[in-house]
Parts: C-alpha cells; sequence; structure tokens
C-alpha cells in the first residue's frame, strides 16, 4: 500500500481516487472569464488533457487578475460569470469528457474590508464579533485593537484626508466601519474609539497584530484550522464538488496554516477523497509528510529533478568561478548559495518579518516565566529573541510539523551554531529554551506550547519564503534558470540516477502526484530555463559573449544586475525592451541591494532603464542574439527534452497555458499575461511528421498526451517505471525509461557536450522485448538495439509505444521492483 494511500484511508475511509490524466492551469480574470474558458474546451480536449485547472474562482477583489485575495467564500466570482458560468464551463467540458480542478485559498483573506463582509464585522465589533475567530489576530497586542497600514504617510500629515460619512470611516479608496455610536466624535476621539487603528504603512513592519501572508499587509491570515471557519470558508467549494461541478482540489500554500496535516484531513474527509494536491516546496532531501491524505504535491519537486538534467555539473562550476570574479559577491557571503541565504534571511527576519518575530518572541517569553521549571524563568526577551533569530535562519526546510520529528529539523548542529552566535556566551542558554520549547515533550505542556510551535512553523515557512525565493534568488545568479521555485542555485546539476530515483519514488509513494515545468509562480518560464541551461555547457563562450557586449558598452548599473540581464536576454531569444525593464525591475527590488519596494531608489532604477535601451536593446543585444542562433540546436533538445519528460514521467502532468507550444515568459507578471492560445485561432495541430520547427514541440506534447490517453494504464496509479540504460561511449547524454512495459521515453541530455565529444559514437539502446512504433514518426516501427544515433532523428527526443508481443502491458519487462 503507498503511503498516500495509507494516510487517505487512515484519515477518511475513502479509497484515493486515481486522479486526472493530465490538466491545464488556466488562468481566469475578469478579461477571461469562464465563457471563454468554454471556447477553449474543444481544443483543450483535442489536445488531450482531461481536466481544466482553474486559477481561483470565488470571490476575489474587484478587478484582481488572480483571485487569490478572496473576499467571499460563500460565492463564485461574479466577473467570471458567477456559479452560472462556472456550471456552463463544467457542462461544456462534460461533454467533452473532461472535468474540472479548482485551485483554493485557505490561509488568507484580501484586507479589504468594504469588499470583505466578515473582515468588516470584526473591525466594527472588535473581538466580541461572532466573526473574530475567522482572522489570526493578536488582541493582546496594540492595547486590543487591529493596526491597518493603509495611510500613505504619518497620521498628522494625512488626518485631513480621513472623513465620516455616517457609519463608515473613509481614506481615499479605502472603507472601514464606525464602532456603534462614534460617528459624531471629534477625530482624534473617534479613532480612539474605534476596534482599530490606521496608521502609516511603514508601521507594518514592526507593529502589526494580525497574520499576513508571507511580508504582504494586504492579504491577512484565516483560522482555518477552527472548524467553524473551516465550515464557513469551504461550504460553496464542498458543495461544488458534491455536486459534481468540481472534480479536484489544488491547495494553495497549506504551509501558511496551523496545522496543515489536521487541515487536510479535515478536508479530505469532507471532500469523500477527491483528487487533491499541496503547493508545498520541498528542500532537497525532504519529504512530503506520509500522513498527508493528499495525492502528492502540485510539482516544484519534479520541475526540479527535470531541469537538475539539463545543467552540467563540470560546467556549472566553471561558470560559477566566472559569475565570482564578475559580480565581486559580498565577503560574507563568499560567493557561495548558503551564504547568501543566510544573509537574506537575516535581512527579512529583521526588517519584513519583524512583527512576526516579535509576536514570537512574546510568546516564548510568557511560556518561559509562567513554566514550573525555575530554569527556564531567567532568559530576557532580547535573549529568546536572539535565540529565535538564530534557529530560524538556519532552518533548511520551510518548516517542521507537529506530526514529523521537530529535532531533524530544529537540529543539535543548529542549536550549537545559534549558541556561538550569541554576543554574550553567558544568555547563549536561551537557545537551549527555545529549543526544548519546540521540541516538546514536558508534562506540563498545555494549549500555549502547541500555538507556540504552529507560530514557529508559520514564521518559518514566511521566513523560506522571503529569504530564498523572494531574496536569495536575486541575489545569487550564476545560472539563472537554477533560481527556480524548489530549486537549489548552489548544486543545480542532477545526475540520470537521481532523476531515475525520484521517478521510481514517486511512483511508489505519490503516483498521482501533481507534475510541473511552468506555473503562474515560476520566475521563468520552461523554455527560457531550458535555454538558459546550455549556458552550463559552455561557460567559456558565455564568459567571452559577456565581456564583449560589456566593453561595447552594455554593463548595467551593477555587476549582478548586468550578468543577470545577459542571461535572461539569451533565455529569451529577444529583447522586449518593456517585458525585460520590468523584469529587471522587479529583481532589483527584490534583491534589495540597491532599490526596494519601500525604498525605491529612482536614480539607480533610472540606470536600469537606461542600461535596457542602451544595451540589451542596443548592439550588445544581437551578440547575444547571435550566439542563442550558433546554439539554438541545443536550447531545442533541452527545450523538447524537458516538456517529454514531464509528460511521461510518474505524477500527473499539469500543463500551464501556452507552454504546450514554445512559451518565454519571465517573473510574474509577465507570465500571467493574456496568451494568444492556440484555442483562439481554432488551432488543432498538424499531422505528426508534418510540422515546422515552429511546432514541433506542440506536437511532441500533442503526441505524449495522446498516448496517456489512448493507453492509461501505463501511466496511472498501478503503472510501473522502470530506467533504461543506454550502453556506449556517450550513454549518459541519453536518459531512458518505461512505463509499465508498453511506453518507452528518450532524451537526450547536455548535447553541446555531446557533440564536443564526437557525437554518439555507437552508443546504442536496447529496447525492451516487442515492436515499438515511433509516436513521432508514424510508420517507423523499431525492435531489438538500435544506434541511438538513430533513434534521435530527426529529433533529439523519442517517444514509443509498444505495439508488438506484450504491448497490453500484461507481458512485462520491467517487473523488477522499482529503486531508489
Amino acid at each position: 500500500m503507498t503511503s498516500a494511500r495509507a494516510a487517505s484511508e487512515a484519515h477518511s475511509g475513502f479509497p484515493p481516487t486515481e486522479g486526472p490524466r493530465a490538466t491545464y492551469r488556466l488562468q481566469l480574470r475578469p478579461s477571461f472569464p469562464f465563457g471563454a474558458a468554454a471556447a477553449a474546451v474543444p481544443y483543450l480536449a483535442s489536445l488531450g488533457v482531461s481536466h481544466l485547472h482553474l486559477s481561483p474562482i470565488l470571490e476575489a477583489v474587484p478587478g484582481s487578475p488572480h483571485g487569490y485575495d478572496v473576499v467571499d467564500h460563500t460565492r463564485v466570482r461574479a466577473e467570471l460569470g458567477g456559479e452560472e458560468g462556472l456550471r456552463s464551463l463544467a457542462a461544456a467540458a462534460g461533454r467533452r469528457g473532461m472535468g474540472i480542478v479548482v485551485d483554493i485559498v485557505p490561509n488568507h483573506m484580501a484586507m479589504a474590508p468594504r469588499h470583505n463582509a466578515a473582515l468588516w464585522e470584526v473591525l466594527r465589533d472588535g473581538p466580541e464579533s461572532r466573526r473574530a475567530r475567522w482572522f489570526d489576530i493578536d488582541w493582546e497586542a496594540q492595547g486590543g485593537r487591529v493596526l491597518l497600514p493603509v495611510l500613505g504617510g504619518p497620521l498628522g500629515e494625512v488626518a485631513g484626508d480621513l472623513r465620516v460619512e455616517g457609519d463608515v470611516l473613509r481614506y481615499h479608496g479605502h472603507a472601514f466601519p464606525l464602532r456603534e455610536g462614534t460617528g459624531t466624535l471629534p477625530l482624534p476621539r473617534l479613532l480612539d474609539a474605534q476596534w482599530y487603528r490606521p496608521v502609516w504603512w511603514r508601521l507594518a513592519r514592526t507593529e502589526l497584530n494580525y497574520r499576513r501572508f508571507f511580508s504582504v499587509s494586504e492579504l491577512i491570515g484565516v483560522r482555518v484550522e477552527d472548524p467553524e471557519v473551516f465550515d464557513a470558508t469551504h461550504a460553496t467549494i464542498l458543495r461544488l464538488v458534491r455536486e459534481e461541478v468540481v472534480d479536484g482540489l489544488r491547495v494553495d500554500h497549506p504551509d501558511g496554516l496551523a496545522d496543515p496535516g489536521a487541515y487536510l484531513a479535515r478536508l479530505n474527509e469532507a471532500t469523500g477523497g477527491r483528487w487533491t494536491v499541496v503547493e508545498k516546496i520541498l528542500a532537497d532531501g525532504e519529504r512530503l509528510p506520509a500522513t498527508w491524505p493528499v495525492a502528492g504535491t502540485t510539482g516544484y519537486d519534479a520541475l526540479r529533478h527535470v531541469d537538475g538534467l539539463f545543467v552540467d555539473p563540470v560546467g556549472h562550476t566553471r561558470l560559477l568561478s566566472s559569475y565570482r570574479r564578475f559580480a565581486k559577491p559580498p565577503d560574507d557571503e563568499g560567493g557561495e548559495w548558503a551564504g547568501t541565504v543566510r544573509r537574506a534571511a537575516y535581512g527579512v527576519l529583521d526588517h519584513e518579518l519583524a512583527t512576526e518575530h516579535a509576536r514570537l518572541t512574546r510568546a516564548a517569553h510568557r511560556l518561559c516565566v509562567s513554566s514550573p521549571d525555575l530554569a527556564l524563568r531567567d532568559h530576557a526577551p532580547w535573549a529568546l529573541s536572539s535565540a529565535l533569530r538564530e534557529l530560524l535562519v538556519r532552518l533548511e526546510v520551510y518548516r517542521p510539523y507537529p506530526e514529523e520529528d521537530a529535532a531533524s529539523v530544529v537540529t543539535a548542529g543548529a542549536a550549537d551554531e545559534a549558541r556561538r552566535a550569541f554576543a554574550v556566551p553567558a544568555e547563549a542558554d536561551a537557545v537551549d529554551a527555545v529549543r526544548g520549547l519546540l521540541l516538546g515533550g514536558r508534562t506540563e505542556e498545555g494549549p500555549e506550547h502547541a500555538a507556540f510551535r504552529a507560530r514557529f512553523a508559520q514564521t518559518s515557512s514566511a521566513l523560506r519564503a522571503k529569504s530564498v525565493e523572494d531574496t536569495a534568488f536575486y541575489r545569487f545568479v550564476p545560472l539563472a534558470s537554477a533560481n527556480e521555485v524548489g530549486g537549489d542555485p548552489g548544486t543545480p546539476a542532477l545526475s540520470p540516477e537521481r532523476f531515475h530515483a525520484h521517478c521510481a519514488r514517486t511512483q511508489r509513494e505519490w503516483p498521482s502526484s501533481g507534475t510541473v515545468l511552468s506555473t503562474h509562480d515560476t520566475k521563468r518560464s520552461a523554455d527560457v530555463r531550458a535555454a538558459v541551461a546550455v549556458l552550463s555547457e559552455c561557460p567559456d563562450r558565455w564568459e567571452g559573449t559577456l565581456a564583449e557586449v560589456v566593453r561595447a558598452g552594455g554593463g548595467g548599473p551593477d555587476a549582478t544586475l548586468t550578468w543577470t540581464a545577459w542571461q535572461t536576454v539569451f533565455g529569451l531569444g529577444s529583447a522586449d525592451g518593456d517585458r525585460l525593464l520590468a523584469a529587471l525591475t522587479k529583481h532589483a527590488r527584490e534583491a534589495g541591494t540597491h532599490t526596494g519596494w519601500t525604498e525605491p531608489d529612482p536614480v539607480y532604477e533610472a540606470a536600469v532603464e537606461r542600461f535596457v535601451a542602451n544595451g540589451p536593446c542596443g548592439p550588445g543585444g544581437a551578440r547575444v542574439a547571435a550566439l542563442r542562433t550558433a546554439l539554438e540546436p541545443h536550447v531545442r533538445a533541452n527545450v523538447l527534452g524537458a516538456a517529454l519528460l514531464h509528460l511521461t514521467m510518474p505524477g500527473v502532468p499539469d500543463l500551464y497555458q501556452g507552454t504546450e507550444r514554445e512559451y518565454r515568459a519571465l517573473v510574474d507578471p509577465d507570465n500571467r499575461r493574456p496568451v494568444d492560445p492556440p484555442f483562439s485561432r481554432g488551432d488543432d495541430g498538424a499531422e505528426p511528421g508534418a510540422w515546422s520547427d515552429a511546432d514541433v514541440k506542440a506536437e511532441v506534447t500533442r503526441a505524449a498526451l495522446a498516448l496517456r490517453a489512448r493507453r492509461p494504464e501505463l501511466f496511472g496509479g498501478a503503472a510501473t517505471y522502470t530506467p533504461t540504460r543506454a550502453e556506449g561511449p556517450a550513454s549518459a547524454h541519453c536518459v531512458a525509461f518505461t512505463r509499465s512495459g508498453g511506453a518507452l521515453t528518450a532524451v537526450t541530455r547536455l548535447s553541446l557536450r555531446l557533440a564536443e565529444a564526437g557525437g554518439w559514437r555507437g552508443t546504442q539502446l536496447a529496447l525492451p522485448p516487442g515492436s515499438w512504433t515511433d509516436t513521432l514518426a508514424p510508420g517507423r516501427v523499431l525492435t531489438g538495439r538500435v544506434g541511438v544515433a538513430d533513434l534521435f532523428t530527426p529529433l533529439p527526443v523519442a517517444l514509443l509505444e509498444r505495439t508488438g508481443p506484450g504491448a497490453d502491458g500484461q507481458d512485462r519487462d520491467d517487473r523488477a521492483p522499482d529503486r531508489g
């Protein structure tokens, strides 16, 4: 029994569903509502996906381009067509044999009182409101009032912009409820009489007393662990599931919840065990908790393993040396990934998450001073704060979980390092006190101890996301393609053996887990990353080209941005000035070394704009484009190889909108912009073997999805996965595997290194017994041992279907147990 199956049955008694065959993610927005999605159904059905994957569908802030800022869980979003529009879409999909998977947002709601009725009530009636338990508010802080960081300046400077209209307080586009009977008071007394306190937005960093999404004050945390809150916020989605309008769920950001495992168990029971995946980011070596009753993750772990195959480890080492010479990183980072992450974590904890750190410190101090263990009582708040800080920055995963061994996350080694970091050694025992609270096990523990551990876990996940994804990824960029959600820029290259081990484990433990290559959150789309990865195979050519463009005036305002910008141009294949400028400005602000979101430097940002205009959009852009053109066959091999692996490896592949064809996108909002999808042109694809280079990715995608649809037994939960190893001098450049003895995938990796070494040189691949038809070249049948050079003609990838004896999967060649 797989861990997923065991967890599901242990929690709910419902057997897990097989899951979708393949999903297609659509980013809904007012300009692309349910009706537009319904118009896409015929095309998507012909493509071969089984389910539409919709971005959040519940009522959001008006005009929201993404839907993650939910304001009302009881209604399907009117701007998308409301529940009637959703049902029409479901019916249109159903007529084509397709279903619907929906993204849900349990962690937070929009901090928009005039649209959020539940929050309006809480701000009006305070902690006695019947909905006060909905939101994660620390009523013991700020004098029992909710801090609202919405003012554009100090109160004394903007008070004239506050106005009272009946029982509403207005400030520009904001509206807040007034406590009953306070509307006629003078402004100072009126403000003092409310259950909230409007303040200058800068105070959010240190004074905020509600949990938010990471450091986004516009999103307030929801206490979905409360059964009453769960019921109220999930009733509509669960009704749509029961009525079979919705078939499966994607859970956004479970790490933000107080107890993700308990939440998922309740959700699993409420849905009757419907297919559910979680947006859980796993560090290298980290496993999804086996007790979670889910089908698996949304697929960033798969992305990491696919991308890693196409990075040359030797070339990356040389590229890193070149990067250090060029960018000259700070001494305390040493040009190392771990140093960059640690430095970023300190900065984030001391600035963006200072209020969360302070709240955690108050909780630790309360537990210590009230403890029956007298040894815990004499730790000063500052010492506890320092201990928390030093332990938090040393976590190498997003968060510990109650059901897992916290000692394996908050390790003794980390505690030793934390003690040595204390400026006052005599106070370092505070580290042991805090670690003891986190590990638990004391007989006198109560609910407040569990609450402290949950708060620590929530803070650690926000810290990891902000310090790694939103800071370090923008500071350490030797190979920009490695700086992706779930990735490890320090060691981006993965061997075929690591890839096969991951796939075998996925098939064994989480066979219906999601897999992705591009999403609405990826920093660069898969095709951009596939191109940039080629630079790891030619670090000297990259260094020489970069030197040329810099000597010709293509240097930016700082070396790190310059390096990043030119790799981005190489990945895009062209320099679209507006898109590139937006991405580089975001890059600079996220890095926070020369400008930032809250303290933008207009002089520096003007220099970035001039650089884009005169560099990438000038002569330098042509030089980098020429390098890209020279390396295009190798870019193509990476693009097609990654796409085919994604579509045939264990798990449920999710295609982001437009990615069935060539899709080059940068960080959001660039990757969320409306696309020109084939379904808007009535394009159902060309005949296999008749496509042009521009269509080849689409046809590889179509062929793989058609095979999954025609032979679902080869890829589902009962399927098998077996590596198939090539033999010969270039065997390391061929990655191949079979699925249930009936389908064989083979791709080329590190094709530039392969060409430089003299090509395949007689390398062969022994096909399993039977006749094998090439799905990408109809009419071609292969048997026995084949030359890899012949197999990869004309494409650098191959997808074979067994059509001879054993084609029904009963006569398998891969009965040996999966290993890894």
